[in-house]
């Protein structure tokens, strides 16, 4: 029996997700009495999934096909799950991302396993293996118990500390069965960006309150001060002041980084669905019954106009690059 952990990664380096659910998996393993092991598919360099026993993992089963290097769901659960039978899983851990979302189901269907997707903390193991999740958009919570014999569990991202500590994983080449995709890659087009939005520690988004794209100067100055990524609300997108790859909210991208900054957002609940698991919220709006500012940390009632330039400019100068 053994925790097998599901490493993200592209381009061969590791995502900043997997570190959390790595230290998450060898919690889960310690709770239950056995070893956390990892999976991870795809060229990466076997120092740098060496390294990853720092994060609690003891063995890597690395599948170095290149057919991997690409993401298709169908062909990675069928992957998993031929290293998760081998290495004689009981409990099976992703990310609950754009990857994890994909596999985690269809790997459910495939062995017979309970699936918990969005969990956002230890599972209770005293009495059965119980886990809690967000439900109703984060308003609300549920403790689902799962009783099957192998188990599946998505974290969901900044639910669990990263814990660092030392040692090294031993990395073993695993020679899985790998299928031919189905759908073939002709092209990859990758977002224009300095950070990368899915893996941005901090993010700057802007709303209608900008008032057009013509100013999006603001919100794209203050990122660059503190080295962060670029986002919006769906309006923005939908009115194509910016491209939807930086659409964050329920029918966008979810993203959980250490600071959200929103710059001339109500607040709807579509868009706190996809970023109430940021760590700290900071909301700029005139309009102080904005409903953001139910959700925020920190909130400055003022013209984003006049607010964000002064914001970046201390930033700047904090930072020597004034």
């Amino acid at each position: 029996m053994s925790v097998l952990i599901f490493i993200d990664q592209a381009d061969g380096h590791v995502k900043k997700a997997s570190y959390e659910v790595l230290s998450y998996g060898a919690k889960v393993a310690e709770q239950l009495g056995t070893t956390a092991e990892g999976v991870v598919l795809g060229a990466v360099a076997a120092d740098q999934l060496a390294a990853l026993g720092k994060y609690g993992v003891k063995k890597i089963h690395h599948v170095a096909n290149d057919t991997l290097n690409h993401f298709d769901a169908q062909v990675f659960t069928k992957v998993i799950a031929q290293v998760a039978q081998a290495a004689g899983s009981k409990v099976i851990v992703f990310s609950n991302n754009v990857d994890g979302k994909a596999i985690a189901p269809r790997l459910s269907a495939r062995l017979k396993a309970g699936l918990v997707p969005g969990a956002v903390s230890l599972p209770e193991t005293a009495n059965g293996f119980t886990v809690k999740k967000n439900v109703f958009s984060g308003k609300a919570f549920a403790n689902l118990t799962i009783n099957s014999d192998i188990k599946i569990i998505t974290l969901n991202p900044n639910s669990y500390q990263v814990v660092e500590g030392s040692g090294s994983a031993e990395v073993v080449p695993f020679d899985a069965t790998v299928d031919a995709p189905k759908v073939k890659i002709k092209a990859v087009n990758k977002a224009s960006g300095e950070v990368p939005l899915s893996e941005a520690e901090i993010v700057v988004s802007g709303g209608r309150g900008l008032k057009g794209p013509d100013n999006w100067g603001l919100v794209e100055d203050l990122a660059h001060a503190l080295g962060a990524a670029t986002a919006c609300s769906r309006p923005v997108a939908d009115e194509h002041w910016r491209p939807h790859h930086e659409h964050v909210g329920q029918t966008g991208l979810t993203i959980a980084p250490n600071l959200y900054i929103a710059v001339g957002i109500s607040g709807a609940i579509q868009h706190l669905a996809g970023v109430n698991r940021s760590k700290v919220i900071v909301v700029i709006n005139k309009d102080p019954e904005a409903p953001f500012f139910k959700a925020a940390d920190y909130g400055i009632v003022g013209d984003a106009f006049e607010v964000v330039p002064k914001i970046t400019e201390a930033v700047k100068k904090l930072k020597g690059m004034a």
